[in-house]
C-alpha cells in the first residue's frame, strides 16, 4: 500500500507539471513586456566602498528616486533624492554624482538624437541643502562635473560652456559651433555610432583645464531623410554622413585653460594626413593629457602624452595590425603614471602593463582566450579584475589576477554569463549571472574569494511564470564547417519527434566581432523562436567566421571581403543540418537584421539551392552606402577595394533569387539608410523577381514605437508560416 500511495503522488506531481506547462507564448505577450526581467538600474558604488545607489521607479506615484543601500546588509539606508519632493520635475531618468558625492546631476525630458546622443533638461541637486539648480534654460548635452564639483561643463548648440555652481555664472568657451558645420566637444554622427562615445571633452584633475575635440564637418557630404509626420507637408532631416570613401570631418584637439580663458590647439609630433582621435583622457598629472590617434585604415593606433604647459607631445605607444585595431576604454593610469592597456597583439585580447614612457613591464593575462571586459585595478592589493571567456567562448567568468600576472583567481562559480560591478574599494562586487535556462540573478560577492554573500534579486517570479509555458531547451553544440568548429545552438519543438521532418529556420547576425551564440538568458527574439518552435519549426543559430571571442585570426579572416566567408559558413551549416533525418531540406529559411539582413539576402541569393526563404530587416545591401569608420575598418575604401565591395553586394546577385524574400526597413533609419532597400528593390524589379516588402514610416534602425514592433513581428511570422 505504501508503494501504491507513493506512486500516486508521483503521478499527481507529473500530472500537475504537464497541466501547468500548457500555455503557449504569444507575440503580444513578448512585445508588451510580459517576460521583462527585474534588474538594478543605474547602479553606482559610493566612494566609501560600503554602500551603493540605484535608480528606482515607484509605479504608484509615477516618481523616481535615488536610493542608498548597504552592501553588507542589502538594506536601504536612505533616499538621497526623490522626484516626488521636487516641484521642478515629475521624474528623472538618469543621474551622475560629483566626485565628493555631495551633488547629483539629474536629467528629465530627454529627447533622443541618434543612437547614443540626446538632449535634456539637466539640474544639479545639492544633497546637503536640498537645493535644485537648472544648468541651462535650453536643452543641453553631456553635462559633466569638474573633479572638485564646483563647475559643470556642457554643450549647447555645438558649443562648449562652463557653469560655475558657486557664482551661477556661465562662460561660453567656443563660439563657432554651427549645425552641420562645426561641433565642439560632442562627436559627429559617425564617431558616435562607430567609436561609441558622445562626450568629446574631459576635465583635468585640478579642474582648471578642459580638453576637447573639434569636428569640422563642412565638407562631409549630407544625407537627407523625409519625415512624414502628420502635417500636410513632410519635412526633411538633413545631417552629415560620410559614406565609405567620402570625406570625413576634420578633427583637431584643443585645451582650454579656465584660469587664463585661453584655448590652445594641440599639435603632436607626427604628421597625419587623414586620421581619427577616438579617445582622450587626462592622466593623474593635471598637466598631462593622453590622446589616441588612429589612421583612416584603423590599422595603426598611437597613444600620445601631451604636456598642456609646454604644448609638447610624447609618443609612448604605437600599435599596428595587418587588419585593424579595435578601440577600447580600458586605459587606466596608476599612481606612478604607469598604465594598463588591452590589446590583441598576441592574437587574443589581453591586459598589458606599461610604464609611463610606454615600455612594457609585463603582459598581465595570457592564453588562447579573450579578455572580454576590464573592471579595474585595486592598488591596495595590486590586483586587476576582469571578465574572460577562458571557460569557453560562449561563457563569461569574472577573475582577479595580480598585476605581475600571478595568482589568478576565478571569482564566479556558475557556468554561463557572469558580469561584475565592483564597489569603489574593491571589497565587494555585485555579480549578474544568467545562462540559457536561468534568468538574471544578482548576488553580492566577496571580491577576494568570489564567495556569494547574499542574493539580491533572482527573477524567481519570472521563472515561476515561465514554468506555466511549454518551452523548449536551447541546445548548445559545435558544428564542423569549412575547417572550423563553429558555435551553435538549436531549439526544437517541445514535442519533438525524431521520426518526423521539420522546417529549419536560421537566425544570425554574423558581423565582425559579434556573438549570437552565448550561454545567457533570453532576449526578446528568443521568445519569438520559442513561439516558432511551438508551431513546428526547428530554429538554429551558428556563429561563423568573422564573429568574436575566438581569437583575432578567426575574427579578422573576413578582412576586405565582408560577406564572403560568413555566407559560405551559413550555407554550409544549412546543408549539414539539412542532411539530418528530422530536417526537411526543402524548407530552410534564414533571417537577420542590419548586418544580419545583409547576410540573409546574400544567403538566399547565393545559396538558392539551399535556402527557400529569407527575411532581411534594415539590411546593408552595398557597403558603398555605409559609413566610413565601420566599413573602411574592414574593407578599406571603395577606391582601393572595388571588387571586395561589389562581389559580395546583394544588389549584384538578385538574378539568382529563386525563393521567397521579405524585405523590411524604416524610412527614417539614420544608420543603415532606406536607400539600401530602395536600391535592392529596384535591382529586383529590373531582374523581374517577385518579392514582398514593407517600409515603416518615420521609424529608425530599431523599427519601434507604439504598435510598430508587434506589427513587424506579426508580418514576419505570417511570412514564415506561409512560405516555410
Amino acid at each position: 500500500m505504501k508503494y501504491q500511495k507513493y506512486s500516486f503522488y508521483i503521478l499527481l506531481f507529473f500530472t500537475s507539471i504537464l497541466t501547468a506547462q500548457t500555455e503557449v507564448i504569444s507575440l503580444e505577450a513578448i512585445w508588451n513586456g510580459e517576460f521583462r526581467t527585474d534588474g538594478m538600474d543605474a547602479l553606482h558604488s559610493m566612494s566609501n566602498g560600503q554602500q551603493y545607489a540605484v535608480l528606482n521607479f515607484d509605479r504608484a506615484s509615477r516618481s523616481t528616486s535615488i536610493d542608498l543601500y548597504d552592501y553588507n546588509t542589502l538594506q536601504k539606508v536612505k533616499t538621497l533624492v526623490s522626484s516626488s519632493n521636487l516641484d521642478e520635475m515629475a521624474y528623472f531618468s538618469d543621474y551622475n554624482f560629483s566626485n565628493d558625492e555631495q551633488k547629483i546631476i539629474l536629467v528629465t525630458n530627454q529627447e533622443p538624437i541618434y543612437r547614443r546622443s540626446s538632449l535634456g533638461d539637466y539640474y544639479v541637486y545639492n544633497i546637503l541643502d536640498k537645493s535644485l539648480t537648472l544648468i541651462s534654460e535650453e536643452k543641453i548635452q553631456e553635462p559633466t562635473f569638474s573633479p572638485n564639483g564646483n563647475k559643470v561643463a556642457f554643450v549647447l548648440n555645438n558649443n562648449l560652456f562652463i557653469k560655475d555652481l558657486n557664482s551661477g555664472k556661465t562662460t561660453q568657451v567656443t563660439f563657432d559651433g554651427e549645425k552641420n558645420k562645426i561641433i565642439n566637444g560632442i562627436t559627429d554622427w559617425v564617431y558616435e555610432e562607430e567609436f561609441a562615445f558622445v562626450r568629446a571633452f574631459d576635465w583635468n584633475a585640478d579642474s582648471n583645464k578642459i580638453a576637447y575635440i573639434r569636428f569640422d564637418e563642412t565638407n562631409v557630404p549630407e544625407f537627407s531623410m523625409d519625415v512624414y509626420g502628420t502635417d500636410l507637408y513632410q519635412t526633411q532631416q538633413v545631417f552629415k554622413y560620410p559614406k565609405a570613401g567620402e570625406q570625413n570631418s576634420v578633427v583637431s584637439l584643443h585645451i582650454y585653460d579656465i584660469e587664463t580663458n585661453e584655448t590652445a590647439e594641440v599639435k603632436v609630433g607626427k604628421s597625419y594626413n587623414d586620421f581619427y582621435i577616438p579617445r582622450i583622457k587626462w592622466t593623474n598629472n593635471s598637466d598631462i593629457l593622453s590622446a589616441q590617434f588612429m589612421n583612416r585604415h584603423q590599422n595603426e593606433l598611437d597613444l600620445w602624452m601631451i604636456n598642456a604647459k609646454s604644448n609638447s607631445s610624447n609618443l609612448v605607444l604605437a600599435e599596428t595590425d595587418k587588419a585593424y585595431i579595435d578601440v577600447t576604454d580600458n586605459l587606466t593610469f596608476l599612481k606612478d603614471n604607469s598604465f594598463i592597456w588591452t590589446s590583441e597583439k598576441d592574437g587574443y585580447n589581453h591586459i598589458y602593463h606599461y610604464n609611463s614612457n610606454g615600455e612594457l613591464i609585463n603582459q598581465v593575462t595570457n592564453g588562447n582566450w579573450e579578455v572580454t571586459d576590464y573592471y579595474g585595478y585595486n592598488d591596495k592589493t595590486n590586483s586587476v579584475f576582469y571578465q574572460s571567456v577562458e571557460n569557453g567562448s560562449i561563457n563569461r567568468d569574472v577573475y582577479s589576477i595580480k598585476l605581475n600576472g600571478k595568482k589568478k583567481t576565478r571569482l564566479s562559480n556558475l557556468n554561463g554569463t557572469n558580469d561584475a560591478d565592483f564597489s569603489a574599494d574593491f571589497s565587494y562586487f555585485i555579480n549578474t549571472f544568467s545562462n540559457a535556462s536561468t534568468p538574471p540573478k544578482y548576488t553580492l560577492n566577496d571580491a577576494a574569494s568570489g564567495k556569494v554573500i547574499r542574493v539580491i534579486k533572482d527573477n524567481q517570479s519570472l521563472s515561476n511564470k515561465l514554468s506555466n509555458y511549454k518551452l523548449s531547451e536551447k541546445e548548445f553544440s559545435t558544428i564542423a564547417v569549412n575547417g572550423n568548429d563553429l558555435n551553435m545552438w538549436m531549439i526544437k519543438p517541445a514535442d519533438f519527434d525524431s521520426s518526423k521532418q521539420y522546417p529549419l529556420f536560421m537566425t544570425q547576425y554574423s558581423g565582425p566581432g559579434s556573438q549570437y551564440v552565448s550561454n545567457s538568458w533570453n532576449g526578446t527574439n528568443d521568445y519569438w523562436y520559442q513561439f516558432l518552435a511551438a508551431r513546428g519549426y526547428i530554429v538554429i543559430c551558428v556563429d561563423g567566421r568573422g564573429t568574436g571571442f575566438k581569437g583575432a585570426d578567426f575574427k579578422k579572416v573576413t578582412q576586405k571581403e565582408l560577406g564572403k566567408y560568413e555566407v559560405e559558413d551559413q550555407i554550409e551549416a544549412a546543408k549539414q543540418i539539412g542532411n539530418l533525418p528530422y530536417i526537411d531540406a526543402g524548407r530552410i529559411g534564414i533571417w537577420g537584421w542590419s548586418y544580419g539582413g545583409f547576410m540573409s539576402s546574400n544567403c538566399l541569393f547565393k545559396g538558392n539551392d539551399v535556402f527557400s526563404m529569407a527575411i532581411a530587416v534594415a539590411p546593408v545591401t552595398s557597403w558603398r552606402f555605409y559609413d566610413t569608420i565601420y566599413t573602411e575598418r574592414y574593407m578599406t575604401t571603395p577606391q582601393e577595394n572595388a571588387n571586395g565591395y561589389d562581389y559580395n553586394s546583394p544588389i549584384n546577385h538578385v538574378d539568382k533569387l529563386k525563393g521567397d524574400f521579405l524585405l523590411l526597413h524604416g524610412s527614417a533609419d539614420d544608420n543603415v539608410h532606406v536607400q539600401n532597400t530602395m536600391r535592392l528593390v529596384e535591382a529586383l524589379i529590373q531582374a523581374d523577381k517577385q518579392f514582398d516588402w514593407a517600409i515603416y514610416p518615420d521609424k529608425n534602425h530599431g523599427i519601434y514605437g507604439g504598435n510598430t514592433r508587434l506589427h513587424l513581428y506579426k508580418k514576419m511570422t505570417e511570412f514564415i508560416i506561409n512560405n516555410l
